[in-house]
C-alpha cells in the first residue's frame, strides 16, 4: 500500500495490493481489498467495499454501502481476474453496485466522468458508461449494455442486455429498454416507445436552433415518414452534411445492435 496523505479510519480494512492517491478519505468500515487503484480527492464513505482488479479516478464521492468491484453476477463467471475502470468526478449513491467484467464478453466494465449515480442503481458486468449522465433511484443495467454521453435516466428503467442509447437520449422514469435508443431521442413506456427528441436537454447543453432543428428532422425522417431504416439512411447522411450533430444518429443507426425503439 502507498504512504497514506488522506484520511482513514482506523477501523477500515485495507489490502497491501491497494494504491492510494494524494488526499483520499475512507471512512469507518470500509474494505478495500485486491488490486485497487483509487484517485486523489476521492471520498469513501462507511461500509462501502471495494475489490479488484478495480481502477477509480480523481475526485469521485462514493457513498455508504456501495459495492464496487465485485465479481460479476454472471453465472460464466468463474473468478478470472476482469477489471472495472471509473474516471473522475462521479458521484455514486447510497447501495449502489459496479461490476468487474467477463473473459467472454470486454473483460472490463468501463464508466465515465461527471456522471450521478442515485441510490440502488446497478451497472452491471462489461457495461460502457459515458460521461456526464445520470441515473435515477434503482435505473438498472443488464450486462454488455453501452450508453452514451449526457444520457438521463428515470427512477426504476431498466435495459435489457446488449441495448444501446446514444448520447443525449432520455430514458423516463420505470421505462423497459428490449430495444436500443438512439442519440438525442426520448423513449418511455413498457416496453419502450420513442416520444420525440430531448429537446429541452439540448437546449440546457448550448445546441442551436438550428442544431436542434435539424435532430428533430432527422427524428421525423426516421419516425414518421414509413421508411425502413436503410431507405431514411442517405437522407439522415445528407442532412449530416450540414448539420454535424446529426452523424452521430447516423452512426448509431449504423451500428449493429438490437434494433431500434419505434
Amino acid at each position: 500500500m502507498t504512504e497514506i496523505t488522506g484520511i482513514i479510519d482506523p477501523s477500515a480494512k485495507i489490502g497491501a495490493q491497494v494504491r492510494l492517491g494524494a488526499n483520499v478519505t475512507i471512512r469507518e468500515n470500509v474494505i478495500i481489498e485486491g488490486q485497487v487503484s483509487i484517485g486523489d480527492d476521492t471520498v469513501i464513505e462507511p461500509f462501502c467495499i471495494i475489490r479488484g482488479p478495480t481502477t477509480i479516478g480523481r475526485r469521485n464521492h462514493i457513498y455508504q454501502f456501495c459495492s464496487i468491484g465485485e465479481g460479476c453476477q454472471d453465472l460464466k463467471y468463474k473468478g478470472e481476474p476482469t477489471t472495472l475502470q471509473i474516471g473522475d468526478d462521479n458521484v455514486i449513491r447510497e447501495h449502489c453496485t459496479m461490476h468487474r467484467g467477463t473473459v467472454q464478453g470486454r473483460g472490463t466494465t468501463v464508466v465515465g466522468s461527471n456522471n450521478l449515480f442515485m441510490v440502488n442503481t446497478h451497472v452491471a458486468h462489461d457495461c460502457v458508461v459515458g460521461s456526464h449522465c445520470i441515473f435515477s433511484n434503482n435505473a438498472t443495467l443488464a450486462g454488455h449494455v453501452t450508453i452514451g454521453d449526457w444520457v438521463i435516466f428515470g427512477g426504476l428503467a431498466a435495459i435489457h442486455q446488449f441495448g444501446r442509447v446514444g448520447c443525449h437520449a432520455f430514458v423516463a422514469g420505470m421505462a423497459a429498454l428490449n430495444m436500443d435508443v438512439p442519440p438525442y431521442v426520448m423513449a418511455a413506456g413498457h416496453y419502450a416507445k420513442p416520444f420525440g427528441i430531448n429537446k429541452v436537454g439540448l437546449q440546457r447543453r448550448g445546441f442551436s436552433k438550428e442544431a436542434i432543428s435539424a435532430i428533430f428532422k432527422a427524428y421525423m425522417i426516421i419516425y414518421k415518414q414509413h421508411k425502413t431504416l436503410e431507405e431514411a439512411i442517405p437522407e439522415l447522411e445528407e442532412l449530416a452534411k450540414d448539420q454535424s450533430e446529426v452523424q452521430p444518429l447516423v452512426d448509431f443507426i449504423k451500428e449493429d445492435g438490437r434494433g431500434i425503439v419505434r
